[in-house]
């Protein structure tokens, strides 16, 4: 059955052509992953789907009895209302039936009252839906309805409207970006929830795990036509690289034609005949492919780094606490050089308390933050640039400086920079508050980067690039020699980069677990992390063991033995990963001769192999221990 028909529309802002005389159908069961570049127009193509703008040309045919619903990126609620004002007013009828046989609930006195809520339900087949209604809640944790709007966060507000939307039970599904500001657990139940439920969908996301298991078609925008792929995000990525290369083939073999035509077109007299007109005419046809060079600008970053000396950051013995609420609580740590760590846990845990106190933004209650001499730390933060009225972007990157230092001594003005971070020549002259949110997250990320900084902190970075831009910042930060820690709900951009984790607990402790978000995610199983439940007791951990059928006997404690080899285990990892990064760092080392660098990749793969043996005998010793 066809939802919607979308035929031949044309979108186009001055001289700019968005898209031109595209066609797209939206059936009964497909769930579509909407993909493409920040500026290539997919915000207008939603707008033009749901109604909200008109296409230059084309028409968009929907069914007549269609019930859509649709999650904004930046839903608009008023500030004044509660939630449950919010949800009542959400036009969804079953909704007004539940809260009215829940007020008669609570005054059971009124039998009246309570008995025709009570035959509105049974008539209206609410019982079921109630169930719904609260596990939706329940799950999106809104649990206090009585919260004003104005008092709540950006990822609250988004929860509400994930659930209204949700919750008017739609046939056509239409999101934004739904899995920002929201956590891990919420995203992964989410995944689940449309794997069940039998919902149409098309969306907008950079969550490539979201797209891969929830998607069964990617449709791509890409220089203003339309591509699509019956497969999921996995599918998508194969098939287009095939698509590049056969265009790639292609354009050669027109490049090769357009100059053989280009030397029959000089050798003509200037009087034609009929056939030779047919032919300049194929020629210009020609002319066109050969020139038709995909417009695919690849940031190179490149920007020059301090160097790290021996001392990085120590973080001895570190607590802190806000009324009624322990954040962290006594942790240690030492960091080395070519760290890479994923920080993870519940939204309100301490993740963005923990890197202000890093970058002494914020004091400890107790202990203390000890940085070494060397290390620049850049700071990328969920605020984002501060944009300055009449501001426009090649200012923003000038007070840094005309020009900016690269590796191997070379420079790179200004403009060139941008040019590297996909800005063009009209987007370097436009003033901020003109671009969209992916490219202020752009251009602040390439603000932050511009300093050199050799301890990098990325506090949800990816939220509001695109795909291509996310790729591109992953091969940047696989080579980053510095510090690296991220803060991120983006799993595949935590498995691609990181190499263990920080797992924040409820109760303020944080565990170092030694893999990245899969590995943890294999670990702990698929029910509730154990990360996300209100700890008891001090000495619970954050990683449960698994049970086994054994007597139950008391622990008192690791043995003198344990302990030795507890502490031979870190001292061993320790070194390793010490060794490890000197050998990576020779890589950059251009006077090594090839011979030297074999020998170095060999040796590489072995310490890697030791570390990773090490690391395992040491999980398996903190287990046993309990």
């Amino acid at each position: 059955m066809n939802y919607i028909s979308v035929e031949n529309v044309s979108r186009s802002f001055g001289e700019r052509v968005l898209f031109d005389n595209i066609s797209l159908g939206i059936n009964e069961g497909q769930k579509i992953g909407f993909v493409a570049k920040n500026g290539f127009g997919k915000t207008s193509l939603l707008d033009i789907i749901i109604g909200k703008e008109q296409p230059n040309t084309g028409s968009v045919n929907r069914r007549n009895d269609l019930r859509m619903a649709f999650l904004l990126q930046e839903p608009d609620l008023n500030p004044n209302s509660t939630i449950e004002e919010i949800i009542l007013a959400s036009d969804i009828p079953t909704i007004k039936i539940i809260a009215n046989y829940e007020k008669a609930l609570q005054n059971m006195e009124d039998a009246d009252k309570y008995q025709a809520a009570f035959d509105a339900m049974d008539s209206s087949n609410a019982w079921d839906f109630e169930t719904k209604y609260k596990q939706i809640l329940s799950k999106l944790k809104l649990d206090d309805l009585s919260q004003k709007v104005e008092n709540l966060s950006g990822g609250q507000k988004k929860r509400i409207a994930m659930a209204i939307a949700l919750l008017s039970d739609p046939q056509l599904l239409i999101m934004d970006e739904p899995t920002n500001h929201l956590d891990l657990e919420m995203i992964e139940w989410l995944e689940e929830y449309f794997k069940q439920e039998n919902y149409t969908i098309l969306m907008v996301t950079h969550d490539r795990y979201f797209l891969d298991r929830v998607c069964n078609e990617i449709i791509e925008l890409d220089n203003g036509k339309l591509y699509t792929y019956k497969g999921n995000y996995s599918y998508y990525v194969e098939k287009k690289q095939e698509r590049l290369e056969v265009e790639q083939t292609t354009q050669e073999k027109a490049q090769q034609l357009y100059k053989k035509e280009l030397q029959w077109m000089r050798r003509q007299p200037k009087a034609r005949t009929t056939k030779s007109k047919s032919r300049i005419d194929d020629f210009y046809t020609i002319k066109e492919a050969a020139h038709n060079r995909r417009k695919d600008h690849k940031i190179e970053l490149e920007i020059n780094m301090e160097r790290l000396g021996t001392k990085v950051i120590e973080l001895h013995k570190i607590s802190k606490s806000f009324p009624g609420k322990k954040l962290i609580d006594n942790f240690s740590y030492n960091f080395i050089k070519g760290e890479r760590i994923g920080i993870i846990g519940k939204n309100g845990t301490g993740k963005s308390t923990f890197l202000n106190m890093i970058t002494g933004n914020l004091l400890p209650d107790s202990g203390k933050v000890v940085k070494g001499e060397t290390v620049k730390i850049g700071y990328y933060t969920q605020g984002g640039i501060d944009i300055k009225p009449g501001q426009k972007v090649i200012d923003v990157i000038k007070e840094y400086g005309e020009y900016i230092p690269l590796n191997k001594g070379k420079i790179i003005s200004a403009s060139q920079l941008l040019e590297r971070f996909m800005f063009d020549s009209k987007k370097k002259h436009d003033f901020v508050e003109k671009l969209s949110g992916g490219e202020r997250k752009r251009l602040y990320l390439c603000t932050v980067l511009i300093q050199n900084p050799n301890f990098l902190i990325l506090d949800e970075p990816t939220n509001d690039l695109d795909i291509p831009t996310l790729n591109i910042l992953e091969n940047f930060l696989m080579d980053f020699p510095g510090c690296l820690m991220v803060v991120s709900h983006d799993r595949y951009f935590m498995d691609k980069i990181v190499d263990h984790l920080f797992v924040f607990n409820q109760s303020g402790t944080i565990t170092d677990f030694p893999g990245n978000y899969s590995d943890f995610r294999a670990y702990v199983g698929n029910t509730d992390l154990a990360l996300d439940k209100e700890d008891t007791a001090p000495s619970e951990k954050v990683i449960t063991q698994k049970p086994v059928e054994k007597k139950t006997i008391e622990k008192t404690g690791p043995t003198r033995e344990q302990q030795k080899e507890l502490s031979r285990l870190e001292n061993s990892i320790k070194k390793l990963e010490e060794q490890r990064v000197k050998l990576q760092e020779s890589f950059l080392d251009t006077s090594l001769a090839p011979e030297q660098l074999a020998e170095n990749s060999i040796k590489l793969d072995q310490l890697k192999a030791d570390l990773e043996e090490r690391e395992m005998e040491w999980l398996e010793l903190t287990e046993s221990i309990g």
